[in-house]
């Protein structure tokens, strides 16, 4: 294995804080947080109280309960995140056309009430762009076809005949289209050019407004930390087309899917469901789709946190047929070889592994060659070793501050872990004494202490999910994992925030050199 280190002019090798919340999360008078004034408003807000971080969640248009992380497409936006604000400055739309018919919670987003609204103001815009179109428009929509054809062209494709289906599965769609037959998808083009352009549409105008968000927070010396799945979903256009780069039968249906075997937080392992990659055809082709959506995701994000980093280095092999993740077995991933081709082709690269869970001293070696950033949570410092052989070693334990690295991003929570306030009311006497003994203090804000634990720290990065800064409970949980009805739904409201835990936020960043 080649020993050099692929990271060593990481961009993110300076010390940085900042704030967790996917866009979906903003206040907003149409259901669902988006690209329009609250984001702006919130970059504002980032760069008054001296953060320089935003990390968001994948921002692909969202498949099964409404997870970011199981996406129709892994090149394609969110048509949800698109702001009625920004078509109506575009005069694409009156504001009376955008006007809600029913009433949104202002603290949750309602997606079934939230997609049927969103479709049917992007279908006005739609047709208000095809009968008056606007010439500067028309060349930008143009340009952006030609540009994205590579992915768009096929994903619009697919959306088109997932929506004509009732949104079935693409396995469950007639013969010629589920194989992707090139005279039926053909034909289906030429008889369904509206759809097929309409989708490419809702695309140029996402890509048009998170371009301008990107451009905003950049101006303002803030860097976007996107998020990239490892997998992806079956019921996705990247299987659709390219089902040798999966382990699929001649019926293009599951093999193997993924997930992770039992270990000390579940006796039963969790079966994830997506599709395993054929790494071996991948290579064949020089891993070329997974520079081109290296590539595009850098266009999107100016830091990229990938998820499972462990499965690089092997993976959880699950037959498909097991309805647990206990019988299963590990299969080498592309290693050291993968991460050399996406330098070779598109450079030095900010990239973070996502190494939570049981480590290997073999995923340890993969994280080390590569130089990319590993990620700390301090909730894990204070709970059950994961390794029965170290249970309360803490010369060992990574998660506590004193064995941190410079070269690791550290959170209080992620957006799968509890609020840190619900965590730690939460922690049993002994636990919560030894967070006390540890940090040397009882606080009303306990809260607001561990964040300047992290803040203090000589991790490079430190960030805190919206919800911690607001000290909520679990009522704001972003996600439980392994459930799959209410998650992705929290919003927050401008007058949740707090101007004393605003001002402490931009006070310790500045003491502890985060600015």
């Amino acid at each position: 294995m080649n020993e050099m280190n692929l990271n060593q002019n990481n961009p993110s090798n300076r010390r940085m804080g900042g704030i967790l919340v996917h866009p979906t999360c903003f206040p907003s008078q149409y259901g669902i947080g988006d690209l329009g004034p609250e984001l702006y408003n919130f970059i504002d807000f980032l760069y008054k109280y001296k953060q320089n971080l935003w990390q968001i969640l994948p921002l692909g248009p969202t498949g099964y309960a409404n997870s970011p992380y199981q996406s129709f497409s892994s090149f394609a936006g969110n048509p949800m995140l698109i702001s009625p604000e920004k078509l109506i400055e575009m005069n694409l739309v009156s504001s009376k056309e955008c006007e809600p018919t029913e009433t949104f919670p202002d603290s949750r987003v309602d997606f079934g009430k939230v997609i049927k609204y969103k479709w049917n103001v992007l279908e006005t815009a739609f047709k208000h762009f095809q009968k008056d179109s606007i010439p500067s428009i028309i060349q930008e929509f143009k340009v952006f076809i030609k540009d994205e054809s590579s992915w768009l062209d096929d994903f619009s494709i697919f959306m088109s005949i997932k929506l004509a289906n009732e949104l079935k599965a693409w396995n469950e769609w007639e013969q010629d289209l589920r194989f992707h037959d090139p005279v039926a998808i053909k034909k289906w083009e030429k008889d369904h050019k509206f759809e097929v352009r309409f989708h490419k549409f809702t695309q140029f105008l996402f890509f048009k407004q998170w371009k301008e968000a990107k451009n905003y927070a950049n101006q303002k010396n803030i860097k976007i930390i996107g998020d990239l799945p490892i997998f992806v979903a079956y019921d996705s256009v990247d299987v659709w087309i390219h089902p040798e780069f999966y382990q699929l039968d001649d019926d293009r249906e599951l093999l193997y899917v993924s997930g992770v075997p039992p270990d000390y937080f579940s006796s039963t392992g969790q079966r994830w469901g997506n599709p395993l990659y054929n790494w071996e055809e991948m290579k064949k082709q020089d891993y070329k789709w997974w520079i081109q959506r290296i590539k595009n995701s850098f266009r999107m994000v100016d830091i990229l946190r990938i998820d499972h980093f462990r499965g690089f280095e092997s993976y959880w092999q699950i037959p498909a047929i097991e309805e647990t993740a206990v019988r299963g077995e590990w299969k080498p991933g592309p290693g050291i070889d993968l991460f050399q081709k996406i330098k070779q082709n598109l450079g030095e690269l900010a990239i973070i592994a996502e190494d939570l869970g049981l480590i290997t001293p073999e995923v340890d070696k993969l994280l080390q060659h590569t130089g990319y950033p590993g990620i700390r949570v301090l909730q894990f410092a204070f709970e059950e070793s994961p390794d029965p052989s170290k249970p309360s070693d803490p010369s060992q334990h990574k998660y506590l501050p004193h064995n941190y690295i410079q070269n690791s991003i550290v959170y209080t929570g992620t957006h799968d872990n509890q609020t840190t306030k619900s965590w730690f009311n939460g922690l049993s006497a002994k636990k919560k004494n030894n967070l006390i003994d540890y940090v040397n203090s009882f606080d009303d804000d306990m809260v607001g202490v561990l964040i300047r634990l992290i803040w203090g720290s000589v991790a490079n990065m430190a960030v805190i999910p919206l919800q911690d800064l607001l000290r909520l409970d679990d009522e704001a949980r972003m996600n439980v994992p392994g459930k799959t009805e209410d998650n992705w739904e929290w919003r927050f409201t401008w007058d949740q925030l707090n101007e004393n835990y605003n001002s402490n936020l931009a006070h310790i960043s500045e003491i502890y050199g985060r600015t």
